[in-house]
């Protein structure tokens, strides 16, 4: 079995074309996809996770 692919936070950020800071705004108003904070601290997004979030903005957009 194979595990998720995970994303780092610059790569989400590059992705949804979105500064760091607009990014903990938005997820200071739980806005934003599910992050996992590995023991050494960094920030990860599982790419199911970011793609869930991402539909769940194209249903709120509609």
């Amino acid at each position: 079995m194979s595990r998720p692919k995970m994303l780092k936070l610059p790569e989400v950020l590059e992705e949804i074309d979105m500064s760091r800071a607009a990014f903990y705004r938005m997820r200071a108003r739980n806005q934003g996809p599910l992050l996992i904070k590995l023991p050494n601290g960094h920030l990860r997004v599982r790419r199911s996770d970011l793609d869930a979030w991402l539909s769940g903005r194209e249903e709120l957009a509609a």
